[in-house]
């Protein structure tokens, strides 16, 4: 796990949403994990700002991204990266290649955008 402060905002790279503690609540994190229900469910127990997943090539009913919706329902910022464009599990890949391919409202609302660089979205919000 990383630590990286962008802006005023703490950023955490992780490989896997399950390494969630209190520490990350109100945070930015950006995650190899897929976008699934479970997934959401460990980023319930200490809600983050933004919570970034990959969307696991988005399956069977959107199970890859089922989160996004099950996090906004919270209040909490969610996205995905597009499967072919950073590896699932791999935090750092999803950091330095990922590309935005499901938003929630939530964040929409913060200025990111499907297609983009997920890093020219994130320093875009977070770096005004």
């Amino acid at each position: 796990m990383r630590r990286l402060h962008v802006g005023s905002r703490t950023l955490f790279v992780m490989d896997s949403v399950s390494y969630i503690t209190e520490l990350h609540r109100g945070a930015v994190l950006v995650t190899g994990s897929h976008g699934g229900l479970s997934s959401g469910r460990y980023a319930l127990e200490h809600p983050p700002a933004l919570v970034i997943f990959n969307d696991a090539g988005v399956g069977k009913d959107e199970a890859g991204v089922a989160a996004l919706a099950q996090l906004h329902a919270a209040g909490i910022a969610a996205a995905a990266v597009h499967a072919n464009s950073a590896r699932i599990g791999d935090g750092e890949d999803t950091w330095s290649h990922g590309v935005l391919s499901r938003l929630n409202a939530l964040a929409i609302d913060l200025g990111l955008r499907e297609g983009e660089s997920l890093q020219v979205g994130l320093k875009r919000w977070l770096e005004p």
